[in-house]
């Protein structure tokens, strides 16, 4: 939810005014996760004449990014700071926070701080849980509190112990310890970069549970052997030219660096005189050594599979509608190189990489659970019939948090497949590690390479889809359920039963961005219809068997960023309670596309006009005569096979939830109140 990110210049001459820069940069690259304040920490003074006594300044403010630019550089103006003032060594950091603990407002933003001199400041993205007891602790020791925050008593018990180790007069603790204590005493998730006046220059970064990344750019030097530090796979040591940046999220790296380096639960990051200490904190230890500051670690560097390109809008106006229209080409991408169309043999499959060693385990499961939340779930659930249909194993369905809310039963013979676009969904984190302790098999299906469900679970499958900035997922969705599908294909490829089924599943999957790329020319039909709902306060949306998924996710995007009350409804329990609703008013989207259920919802229809109902009907093309005798607007979508027809059906709800937010003022690739990643319970 929240965003971090941080920059550090080793001898690389840099002024205030392009670490500024880089800075707000940075914050703006992690809008899309869903933000209502921000706040940044530069240093007053450069390295060559730092005094203890010269705090780090630090702005603040709530509301967008740019509010905070505009409110920096007034501040600047008004005092005798130099923006032009050049640093060779300089760390900066930054923040953009969700409120959790405490209202939108600067005393409640990050970065928090440990009193008046600002001795240590802290940015942070997660929940600690036993910040009350922390904070009844440091209030006896003549602490103050100036927020409602949960992270104000990280940079207070740093100061806390800082002045405990130094009660002699002589500093002899490192910032290093001083964190390390810090962490001793937290419970809960989080990701922490810490900044201090009494460690000028060095920034410490750690993480449990909420992502964070380290990027490096390093300046080309010549080695005794040749090579340069820039094709080194591990960071350089001390004394060599370099950039180093700390994220929550990739998209505020590839501007600068594509090598990074993903940190890991319990790690703790030192960057200091232009190098990176790596330590394993082990959060159990609590013996008489555990003061001791833990072995180092060596991590080698990995390679963003991710071009700059990806985070503009390019020629649309908002991202949202920019990835809406990405999908055949991430339909294409998601399926490059898995479907195989047939050699000496001529039989069409589907080759996933990372299954093929746990097949038959799967295939030997007393039952496969879907664990995910939001539109992951709807994704898994619009994937489930036909995974039970070629594979023959009971396909269960759980929300995440229901899961660990009910400590439901999970068994040693049980495949869970684990669904989240960004891989670091706290609630399915936490559900994983779960289903680890029962011993489960653990099935990863992400959009992120090296997130927290990719590295936990025993195999997975990445979606490809690309990145995906717009809060409410989009393209992803669509990938998720391809990727599912090619998931039954796979499981269920040694059934001679299904051999004709799957081929033709396999012939649609091919097919599918070009059917993709002619519902896209709904787009203005879209926006006539959501002309016409624009003044309304309610939707509902009937769906059943392949599609009930699709009224679910058509239901959640219209109330996620056109902030209209929506509902998707399986339509087989529309006289258990819904049809109350039914009068000439309120509009209702009923999906009538041709499957197992066609008939079914032709009844529906009738018995919805019956009670003149206001109907908008999607189908097939070529039945809108049959399923509504041209009495209501009708989208007409192309036909595919029927496992994959809520891909086709979902990209028209989602051009109508984009055309309604636009049409009704608001944003839409920041929807009120929600992130893009939700890394907290």
């Amino acid at each position: 939810m929240c965003g971090i990110f941080a920059y550090l210049n080793y001898d690389v001459s840099r002024d205030r005014r392009y670490i500024l820069e880089v800075l707000f940069n940075g914050l703006r690259r992690l809008e899309y996760r869903g933000y209502d304040s921000a706040g940044i920490s530069i240093d007053s003074s450069s390295a060559a004449v730092h005094r203890p006594s010269d705090p780090p300044l630090v702005f603040r403010q709530e509301g967008n990014i740019e509010s905070l630019v505009k409110s920096v550089y007034r501040d600047v103006s008004a005092t005798d700071l130099n923006l032009e003032e050049s640093f060779s060594i300089h760390a900066g950091i930054a923040h953009t926070r969700w409120a959790t603990h405490g209202e939108p407002a600067p005393r409640n933003s990050h970065p928090q701080s440990s009193g008046a001199g600002n001795d240590f400041l802290v940015v942070h993205n997660g929940v600690i849980t036993n910040y009350k007891v922390l904070q009844e602790s440091l209030l006896r020791h003549g602490y103050t509190f100036e927020s409602e925050t949960d992270t104000e008593v990280i940079p207070k018990l740093a100061k806390f112990v800082f002045d405990k180790a130094n009660e002699g007069g002589d500093q002899t603790v490192t910032f290093c310890e001083v964190v390390l204590e810090v962490m001793r005493h937290l419970e809960g998730a989080y990701a922490l970069i810490f900044k201090s006046k009494h460690y000028p220059n060095e920034l410490i970064a750690c993480k449990r549970g909420s992502p964070l990344l380290l990027g490096v750019k390093e300046y080309a030097q010549e080695k005794s052997n040749g090579t340069s530090y820039n094709d080194m796979k591990f960071i350089s040591k001390n004394g060599h030219p370099k950039e180093l940046f700390l994220s929550s999220d990739a998209h505020a790296l590839v501007e600068h660096t594509k090598k990074v380096l993903v940190i890991e639960d319990s790690e703790v990051v030192d960057i200091k005189d232009g190098g990176v200490t790596i330590f394993k904190f082990d959060h159990g230890k609590r013996d008489g050594k555990s003061h001791s500051i833990p072995a180092s670690v060596q991590r080698a560097l990995s390679i963003l599979e991710m071009e700059a390109e990806q985070i503009s809008k390019g020629k649309y106006d908002h991202y949202m509608q920019k990835e809406i229209h990405e999908q055949p080409e991430s339909l294409t991408t998601t399926m490059r190189g898995r479907l195989i169309r047939g050699g000496t043999s001529k039989r069409k499959s589907v080759l996933l990489g990372g299954l093929k060693d746990h097949l038959k385990t799967i295939r030997r499961s007393r039952r496969i659970v879907f664990i995910g939340c939001g539109t992951s779930y709807n994704a898994a659930l619009a994937a489930r019939p036909i995974l039970e249909e070629l594979c023959g194993i009971p396909v269960m369905m759980e929300i995440a948090s229901d899961l660990l809310d009910r400590q439901a039963p999970v068994y040693r013979d049980d495949t869970i497949i684990f669904v989240s676009q960004s891989g670091e969904t706290a609630d399915t984190l936490n559900a994983l590690e779960y289903t680890l302790e029962n011993g489960a098999l653990c099935v990863g299906i992400t959009n992120t390479v090296g997130s927290s469900i990719d590295r936990n679970t025993h195999c997975g499958v990445h979606i490809n889809a690309g990145s995906e900035i717009g809060v409410a997922s989009t393209k992803a969705y669509t990938s998720q359920i391809v990727v599912m599908a090619m998931v039954a294909l796979a499981i269920g490829a040694d059934s001679i039963s299904t051999e004709q089924r799957r081929e033709g599943i396999i012939e649609s999957l091919i097919n599918l961005p070009d059917k993709v790329r002619e519902v896209l020319k709904l787009d203005q039909e879209m926006k006539d219809l959501a002309r016409s709902l624009i003044s309304e306060q309610s939707l509902l949306m009937f769906g059943r068997g392949y599609n009930y998924a699709t009224a679910l996710e058509g239901a959640l995007k219209v109330k996620e960023v056109a902030l209209m009350h929506s509902e998707g409804i399986l339509a087989g329990e529309m006289k258990h309670g819904p049809l109350a609703l039914v009068d000439e008013n309120l509009p209702i989207v009923v999906i009538a596309t041709r499957d197992q259920s066609f008939s079914k919802q032709q009844s529906v229809i009738q018995q919805l006009k019956a009670r003149k109902g206001r109907l908008i009907v999607m189908c097939s093309e070529g039945d809108a005569e049959a399923v509504c005798g041209g009495s209501c607007p009708v989208i007409e979508v192309p036909q595919v096979v029927d496992c994959l027809q809520p891909v086709v059906n979902i990209v028209p709800l989602q051009l109508l939830a984009y055309h309604l937010t636009v049409l009704r003022g608001y944003n839409v690739d920041q929807p009120r109140n929600l992130a893009k990643s939700v890394t907290t319970e």
